[in-house]
């Protein structure tokens, strides 16, 4: 009689613990499901600035940008994310690590280009094994390919920084 004597009470707590998980599930579906319109944002703004002149420091369109600086000026404005102003410190960010097979639209890419092995150059992952970034003066912020020897050779790491958007911005890009 010890099991049947209360079946209420063993059903109830089941389906509160199914409800919580599905809460649980709605909540994170839904935030995986707004990232990529988050990306896109990112993106669509990224690429209008193809051209934007490089300026080592420079965080904004009339200034010009380094790569941090770009960076940086898109996830403020779009996602309503603070990072990091430099490379050596935006690599730190407690976001999930990506593999190069796993990238997704607005992942960040970290490069060792100064030949030190340490971070000194940052992208944003576009799909396709494309980037964009604010690569030099010659340059400013232009598109390059992950697949290219130099970036491939340089490449460090990816990390999944729209994770850590705060949610008024999911709530900004239906």
């Amino acid at each position: 009689m010890g099991a049947s004597a209360h079946p209420s009470r063993a059903a109830t707590a089941s389906s509160h613990a199914e409800l919580t998980a599905e809460e649980i599930a709605d909540i994170t579906d839904d935030k995986a499901y707004e990232l990529p319109q988050l990306a896109d944002s990112i993106l669509t703004h990224g690429l209008s600035l193809v051209g934007t002149r490089y300026r080592y420091g420079g965080s904004s369109v009339n200034s010009g940008f380094d790569c941090s600086g770009f960076i940086g000026y898109l996830f403020k404005e779009e996602a309503g994310l603070q990072l990091p102003r430099s490379t050596r410190e935006m690599i730190k960010i407690d976001a999930p690590l990506v593999e190069r097979e796993e990238l997704e639209p607005g992942d960040l890419l970290f490069f060792a280009t100064n030949g030190r092995g340490r971070v000194s150059h940052a992208g944003i992952y576009l799909g396709d094994d494309q980037f964009i970034h604010s690569a030099s003066r010659s340059s400013g912020v232009r598109v390059d390919s992950l697949d290219d020897r130099y970036w491939s050779r340089t490449f460090i790491e990816a990390k999944r920084a729209l994770a850590l958007a705060p949610s008024e911005s999911l709530e900004r890009h239906p």
